[in-house]
């Protein structure tokens, strides 16, 4: 694991200095934020087009080759190896930074933090977490798009992921644990989510609250959802999406008429406050759990805002010991490979 987690040292951050959407002057604003709070960056990109010479704090290492949302993840990782993404993954795994931030191509960023940065020890699959933006208190997501085909022993694996991390970083104590799927009774679902349901169950050291249905998954009726990676992703993009189009139906009806207009102007504090805690930039990006190293995605469309806030969520994960500490509560409450091919209920299911 990196060394930045140690001491009272700033953390470094490893910033992919591609795949903005709107630009290299988002990524550079960014920096500009982020350094500005103490937080270092390396950022793998062209000097040129950042303009971040001379910025305490910001080290460019400079990189023109990047990968694309339109190609094949695995293989332009595996072909590329001084493509930005998979350079700043490599500097974590030197020990350059503490943790990786990138709002490129997901699918490489999953494939460079995976192969750069391994895998915990005994964690089978590596999962993509995001925080909802459920007002009141942070829910825990997960997966949302690195797995979409699982077996039961990857979901209870990720609910001891998610829980570990809820806990270290968050600061949630016992996180409540929640298993989505088409019923709150322990036989709806599919065969591997009623096996999960049971393995949940019957696990020792976590708080698991049984079945959730979609309707609940804003709600806050648990610290933590798990899912496959493809469930959780298309719920993620709906509850975006239908964000965005009820905050816009606001919008539209209180300029529908001068009374409306009125009760518009009265109600504009609430209403910008709620647009900007569902927007997508409050979070930062969701967090690639079970690595040896913090790694963040955030949203290609993300503003300086959006991706400062990555960089935050990274060097927060450094300060907090989020890797080290979340490999601890695996450990203490069995959760690694060995530990469930260990149990009666789970042997027969584990992947060789």
């Amino acid at each position: 694991m990196a060394n930045q987690a140690e001491g009272a040292a700033k953390p470094t951050v490893a910033l992919d200095g591609f795949g903005a959407e709107r630009g290299f002057g988002v990524l550079a604003d960014a920096a500009r934020r982020a350094a500005a709070e103490g937080i270092r960056l390396r950022i793998f990109g062209p000097p040129d087009q950042l303009g971040l010479e001379g910025v305490e704090g910001v080290e460019v290492m400079p990189t023109s080759e990047w990968i694309g949302n339109e190609e094949e993840p695995v293989a332009a990782v595996r072909s590329r190896p001084e493509s930005s993404i998979v350079r700043a993954a490599r500097d974590v795994a030197e020990g350059g930074a503490g943790a990786l931030a990138t709002v490129g191509s997901t699918g490489a960023a999953m494939a460079a933090a995976t192969f750069g940065l391994r895998r915990l020890h005994g964690v089978q699959r590596p999962a993509l977490a995001v925080l909802l933006p459920v007002p009141g208190q942070p829910v825990l997501f997960l997966d949302v798009g690195a797995n979409v085909e699982v077996r039961p022993q990857h979901l209870v694996q990720f609910a001891f992921l998610g829980a570990a991390f809820s806990e270290a970083v968050l600061g949630i104590p016992r996180p409540r644990v929640g298993l989505l799927t088409v019923g709150a009774e322990s036989g709806k679902g599919t065969p591997d989510v009623v096996e999960a349901h049971r393995m949940l169950a019957a696990a020792q050291g976590i708080d698991f609250v049984g079945n959730l249905e979609g309707g609940d998954l804003p709600a806050g009726v648990a610290d933590v959802v798990i899912t496959d990676g493809f469930t959780g992703n298309v719920a993620l993009k709906l509850m975006e999406g239908t964000a965005k189009v009820v905050t816009g139906a606001i919008r539209d009806a209180a300029r529908s008429s001068p009374i409306a207009a009125t009760g518009g102007l009265l109600m504009r504090p609430a209403l910008g406050s709620l647009r900007r805690e569902f927007a997508s930039d409050t979070t930062g990006g969701a967090v690639l759990l079970g690595l040896r190293s913090a790694a963040v995605v955030g949203h290609g469309s993300s503003g300086a805002e959006g991706v400062a806030n990555a960089v935050r969520l990274a060097a927060r994960c450094i300060e907090q010991r989020a890797v080290e500490r979340t490999a601890e509560l695996l450990r203490s409450a069995h959760a690694t490979r060995g530990d469930l091919a260990e149990r009666p209920d789970a042997a027969e299911r584990i992947e060789a």
